[in-house]
């Protein structure tokens, strides 16, 4: 973000160019603002939250998210196998998908042989495929050309 700051600064491109920079620059800015002012809501949701609830659409939420997980695995490997650039994204948001499952499923699965299932799920299918997916992430990522 330095090197961004002072390309800004010494006015050396003119045009589109320095304008997308001077934006980006300010995206920046503003996704810290916003990181930061979500700080003091997990607050008002770690006292104001019950510890327990029903979801009246949990089937649906589950079905929609590892159908979303299938669809990423799915792009990524597709993408990936023709080359395409865009797999280090999709790889990047399947990581997440699996990620946030394996953190719900294992939270809110009862006690007993439903946790353990949980457990069992996130150590050996859904994290060490985030894994393979960050790891195609990084792999892929954009390179700088010269």
């Amino acid at each position: 973000m330095s090197a961004l700051s002072v390309f800004a600064e010494t006015g050396a491109e003119r045009g589109p160019t320095r304008w997308r920079m001077r934006r980006r620059y300010r995206s920046e800015h503003l996704l810290v603002v916003c990181g930061l002012a979500l700080l003091p809501w997990l607050a008002v949701l770690a006292h104001g939250l019950p510890g327990t609830t029903t979801a009246a659409n949990w089937r649906t939420v589950w079905i929609g998210l590892d159908s979303l997980e299938a669809l990423g695995l799915i792009a990524t490997g597709l993408l990936a196998v023709r080359g395409h650039h865009a797999h280090a994204l999709t790889a990047t948001a399947t990581a997440t998908l699996l990620v946030v499952d394996a953190w719900f499923d294992t939270l809110t699965a009862a006690p007993g042989g439903d946790r353990m299932s949980a457990v069992v799920m996130a150590v050996g299918a859904e994290l060490p495929l985030a894994v393979v997916c960050v790891a195609l992430a990084v792999r892929g990522r954009a390179r700088p050309t010269t």
